[in-house]
């Protein structure tokens, strides 16, 4: 039980343990008070003072839950049968009703701890019970003992039921939010698998384009050497260029290296030069990062774009910014929006786009991106229209 799952269950253990400190306090006091039980003061006093020193270092232990495992679930839960066996043989012994706690105690082991520690608890259960009856301390005082003991049991069942009911509660939402996190992360799986398949098919189809890039390349040369007209001549110097670019991107594919932020937005505005960029925020000319973050940044571009033309709004903004060892971006679209209530991050599938013709990779692999690097990223409706993607990225330089 590594983990959250030891986590909830010391820290319910923790909980219950000052409701037992609170209830064993009164009951002295009651019974020495009220009923002129001739009790043993001093020795249940100091179970009491034992118990609570025992959860205070429990309590400051759940800080390091690193540190949390089977053993230390149960050692915990022996501390509590080693004090109620103490307080029980002092107190009555066999006798005394409140000694079934045992069998609280062994359920919370039964439903939260593996089999073999749960046997464990058992016997110590069992061990703490049989030396509480056989060291017990009879009970003195002039008081019906019957009565006492059919009040004892009527306390003894609704404590059992608050425990029972309290832990149980507890049990079912870790439970659920257990659920809810393997689900979350079959859905990233099945999203990261497709990103994976879809990887090993740019390599191949990088691989295989390489060729014809080179030959266009070599045509393109050719054609603007033998062009006289001047209109033409910029049309194949841009031809080149894109080429060019081309090439680049697919080399980057076998060695991927650390890339110039304010170089790949130039390339893309040679990729889009019919979507009017308006850039904000400065740069460090210095500043190179890795791959994906340019990757990232194209996705959110050409997303937005798209979203632009279709609403005849071909205009992006862009805000880029680096300070604290963190990049912080902002890309804005001025197109239809997005219903807030179907949100698209995270994106968890591929090949699911709310584009015409869109294949849905845009958003999951800028999505991806982000988890991998440690950042953050947000989408909101903007003012005016269209839609807002704020990203954050620790760049650890």
């Amino acid at each position: 039980m590594p983990g959250s799952s030891a986590f909830s269950f010391l820290r319910t253990l923790c909980s219950l343990r000052w409701l037992a400190i609170a209830g064993q306090a009164a009951t002295i006091l009651l019974a020495s008070g009220a009923l002129g039980l001739a009790l043993p003061l001093e020795p249940l006093w100091l179970g009491v003072g034992a118990l609570i020193g025992f959860n205070v270092y429990a309590s400051l232990r759940l800080r390091h839950r690193r540190d949390l495992s089977h053993a230390t679930a149960f050692g915990h839960l022996f501390v509590d049968m080693a004090v109620l066996a103490w307080m029980v043989g002092w107190s009555g012994g066999i006798n005394n009703p409140f000694g079934m706690m045992f069998l609280i105690l062994t359920a919370l082991a039964a439903l939260a701890l593996p089999r073999n520690w749960a046997l464990a608890a058992a016997v110590a259960g069992i061990s703490g019970y049989a030396a509480a009856a056989i060291f017990g301390q009879p009970l003195r005082g002039e008081v019906d003992t019957h009565n006492l003991l059919l009040w004892g049991m009527g306390a003894n069942f609704l404590i059992s039921v608050v425990v029972v009911l309290v832990f149980s509660t507890r049990l079912a939402s870790d439970l659920r939010a257990r659920e809810r996190e393997l689900a979350r992360l079959r859905e990233r799986f099945t999203r990261n698998e497709g990103i994976v398949a879809l990887a090993t098919h740019a390599a191949a189809m990088a691989h295989e384009l390489n060729t014809p890039l080179a030959t266009m390349t070599l045509l393109a040369d050719e054609i603007a050497a033998e062009v006289k007209d001047d209109d033409l001549r910029a049309d194949v110097s841009t031809l080149s260029q894109l080429l060019a670019l081309c090439r680049e991107r697919i080399r980057n594919l076998a060695v991927p290296t650390a890339v110039d932020l304010v170089r790949v937005v130039g390339q893309w505005r040679l990729i889009r030069p019919t979507i009017d960029l308006q850039r904000s925020g400065a740069l460090p000319s210095s500043l190179r990062v890795d791959p994906a973050i340019a990757h990232l940044l194209q996705a959110l571009l050409n997303n937005a774009a798209d979203a632009g033309e279709s609403a005849n709004a071909p205009r992006v903004d862009l805000h880029l910014e680096y300070g604290y060892g963190a990049l912080r971006g902002e890309v804005r679209d001025y197109g239809r929006g997005f219903d807030p209530d179907h949100t698209l991050l995270p994106a968890t599938s591929l090949f699911n786009s709310g584009k015409p013709g869109g294949l849905g990779v845009g958003l999951a692999l800028s999505h991806a991106t982000v988890e991998q690097l440690g950042g953050e990223m947000t989408m909101t409706p903007a003012d005016g229209g269209g839609t807002r993607i704020r990203f954050y990225l620790p760049l650890g330089t």
